[in-house]
């Protein structure tokens, strides 16, 4: 099977078929996740350097330990239960996570707009998305992890809670006081 091919198989049969040593299945699925990953790291680490380093090292865990999901429904979950811990791994031995971020660090940051628009208004998108930027990684370690989750991943908070391992209530707070908060700090903005 070429390569071209595996681009059109369902993500539960790449799965599979990686759990059974399919090499270029394995290659695929995992090119498939990459980005997701890198977007949820890019959003709660201050670095895109440490935001890279850490979707590898997801990868690399989601790779040698897929023979150990059960059922491929679960995968998201699974995989971004890995994300999580990695991540809080990573806080646990880093002493230096919370220092403050300067504008200049978050300003090195680029938030793609995909639209058409104009220069002025590509520029205020810009700056814009650089101070929401900013105003997330001044929250909380566990505040930022649940409202990106839930914002921008979507997810259910039954399924924050079990990657977070807190309860449905602890989640809820977090993700209203991370709201509150950027509410406050973003209302000259919006």
């Amino acid at each position: 099977m070429s390569k071209s091919n595996y681009k059109r198989i369902p993500q539960y049969l790449l799965i599979e078929m990686a759990q059974k040593d399919n090499f270029e299945a394995l290659e695929e699925l995992l090119k498939r996740i990459q980005k997701d990953i890198f977007s949820v790291y890019s959003h709660i680490c201050k670095k895109r350097e440490i935001a890279s380093d850490l979707t590898q090292e997801a990868l690399v865990k989601i790779a040698r330990n897929l023979e150990k999901l059960h059922d491929t429904k679960s995968f998201k979950s699974w995989a971004n239960r890995i994300v999580m811990n990695i991540f809080y791994d990573f806080v646990r031995k880093d002493s230096k996570h919370e220092t403050p971020v300067s504008i200049e660090e978050v300003e090195n940051l680029e938030i793609k707009d995909t639209t058409q628009t104009e220069p002025m208004e590509k520029c205020l998108a810009s700056e814009l998305g650089c101070i929401i930027k900013n105003c997330i990684l001044s929250l909380p370690i566990n505040s930022r992890v649940a409202i990106v989750l839930r914002e921008f991943e979507g997810m259910s908070y039954n399924d924050i809670a079990h990657i977070t391992h807190t309860s449905v209530g602890t989640v809820k707070s977090r993700i209203s006081r991370a709201r509150v908060r950027l509410q406050e700090e973003l209302g000259n903005y919006l």
